[in-house]
């Protein structure tokens, strides 16, 4: 296939030229995996899950309450099952527990019969926890994918991140390690490949739901997830799909970002995060569709609720006046179930690192952290880890336990963390991926651009720059907030555009390019869209460049 100029360009300044690993990038079939054994701990950790299979004792998967954790629970727990394993299941209460291990529910483990305790998606950083585990004789494997700390957990531990595991690849999602683990066992006991592959639906969710990079083996791992979601016999999935007004068969990473996985992550953000846990699990039809009809409540809940803690917070930032270099909100009350959402949109409105604070009891409080590109947010708190009573989280997020006397010291260590990094870190950045010109936007490109999927951090949907002439402007939306737009490329093409982020700045910009008949160089996302039977190329935009005459 001879591929488009553009795709060319866009896959150039995305590192990949090699004939090889363009091949591989856009492969229907990639083979870019991993020996699970290349892992530190690997070899020992399936010993242990082995051995306790084998010998009869009750196993527990613990996970966290995200569509990450959700999933990684759920494939893991059928794989054990497979094995032989006495499996049952433990996901803490984000409101009662939080994050990761805690030694009340390691007791409670312990006095249910449980002798070997396997984490997913959590427990890296969970020290004491590891030495409470020890002490009353629960054997614990943790697999994890998150940042380390500098005391690590005294116990079996699975995670790229480690600094001296010499896995290739160190992004994994926690589903990605849990799945290797099964990967090492099914290969170790000699399991049929079905095994495995009737549970790459729930590794395809779990990776592109934690917004780990959609690159190397998370890419392959993408791809096939992708394509076991639209063929999946999943009662739980099949109903949640159908449920949410999705289709077998056109599922991307799109749906699988803003449908499926909210849905799964409402469940712990409500309430329970098992509900979904058991949607994922069963095999009867009735149940899936009484469970899909409760993650729906509890979504549409969430959304009411965001929306409202959205508002307070912009109505406390407007009072106290210019936040700075960074946005840190106490909420006397707020439901934690959403602050990490509503932390995730103020730093998109503000484009700054952005921490939402609430009171919970006895003089503590929950916070939550979303941070811009250019910021590792974990880093920067983490250099004063004294101040927390529990901390966790990567680059991009962070939640934490404090004291409600040590968030003003949080404040100034922000303060004057922020204050030694250049002005550049906090410009949002519109890079175009590839300029093109009018007689290159056409369907043949964005035909080729599919090939490009799926999209999400690491690989977005590409951005390219073009010139155009802006015809009517118009504003959209129930409040007026869109933009819609008409225009002709350099070669006299009509295309429509539209805004959905930015229209307060880019609608001067385009209306008086618009009066004075001038060409404005753009940049956006090019994609076919079909409207009444009719097909035709938009472009969704990023930002205005500059004025051309």
């Amino acid at each position: 296939m001879q591929l488009e100029r553009s795709i060319i360009e866009i896959l150039n300044n995305r590192g990949i030229s090699a004939a090889e690993d363009v091949a591989e990038f856009l492969s229907d079939k990639p083979q870019r995996m991993y020996d699970p054994f290349l892992l530190k701990d690997m070899e020992a950790g399936v010993d242990l899950v082995l051995s306790a299979i084998d010998e009869g004792r009750r196993i527990c998967v613990y996970g966290d309450y995200d569509a990450d954790g959700v999933t990684s629970v759920a494939l893991l727990k059928d794989v054990l099952t497979a094995l032989g394993g006495q499996v049952t299941y433990y996901i803490p209460s984000r409101f009662d527990e939080g994050y990761g291990l805690n030694s009340a529910a390691l007791d409670k483990i312990k006095a249910a019969g449980v002798s070997l305790l396997i984490t997913v998606d959590c427990g890296c950083t969970s020290a004491a926890e590891a030495r409470h585990a020890k002490e009353i004789g629960l054997d614990i494997l943790i697999t994890d994918h998150h940042a380390m700390r500098e005391e690590r957990p005294d116990c079996l531990l699975i995670d790229p991140q480690q600094k001296d595991c010499p896995y290739p690849f160190k992004f994994l999602a926690g589903v990605g390690v849990a799945f290797k683990l099964a990967q090492a066992l099914c290969e170790t006991a000699g399991l049929p490949k079905q095994v495995l592959t009737r549970n790459l639906d729930l590794v395809g969710i779990g990776t592109i739901g934690d917004i780990v990079p959609l690159v190397d083996e998370n890419r392959t791992l993408a791809k096939y997830g992708l394509r076991a979601m639209n063929l999946s016999r999943r009662p739980g999935l099949r109903a949640l799909i159908e449920g949410i007004g999705l289709h077998q068969g056109e599922i991307d990473s799109g749906k699988v970002s803003f449908g499926i996985v909210p849905h799964i992550n409402a469940a712990g953000r409500m309430g329970d995060a098992a509900l979904a846990a058991r949607l994922m699990l069963t095999e009867d039809e009735a149940r899936a569709q009484e469970l899909t009809a409760r993650l729906k409540e509890c979504n549409d809940r969430r959304k009411r609720i965001q929306d409202g803690i959205y508002r307070d917070c912009l109505d406390i930032i407007h009072r106290d006046g210019e936040p700075g270099r960074f946005l840190l909100v106490e909420l006397t009350e707020a439901h934690e179930g959403v602050t990490g959402i509503v932390a995730g949109k103020l730093k998109e409105t503000f484009y700054l690192p952005s921490l939402v604070v609430t009171d919970i009891e006895d003089g503590l409080c929950k916070g939550t952290g979303r941070s811009i590109d250019t910021i590792n947010i974990f880093e920067i708190l983490n250099r004063r880890a004294d101040l927390f009573e529990r901390f966790g989280g990567h680059a991009a997020a962070c939640g934490f336990t404090i004291k409600k006397e040590n968030v003003p010291a949080l404040r100034a260590h922000l303060a004057a963390a922020t204050a030694e990094l250049p002005e550049e870190a906090f410009r949002r950045q519109i890079k175009a991926d590839a300029v093109m010109e009018g007689r290159e936007v056409t369907p043949a490109f964005t035909a080729q651009q599919k090939l490009l999927e799926p999209f999400g951090k690491g690989n977005p949907r590409p951005k390219v720059a073009v010139r155009l002439m802006p015809g009517r402007v118009n504003r959209m939306g129930n409040a007026g907030q869109y933009l819609s737009f008409g225009g002709s490329l350099d070669n006299g093409a009509s295309i429509r555009g539209v805004d959905f982020k930015r229209a307060d700045e880019t609608e001067p910009a385009l209306q008086k390019a618009a009066a004075e008949g001038r060409f404005l160089r753009l940049i956006g996302e090019i994609e076919e869209q079909t409207w009444k039977d009719r097909t035709y190329v938009q472009i969704n935009l990023a930002g205005v460049e500059g004025e051309e005459s």
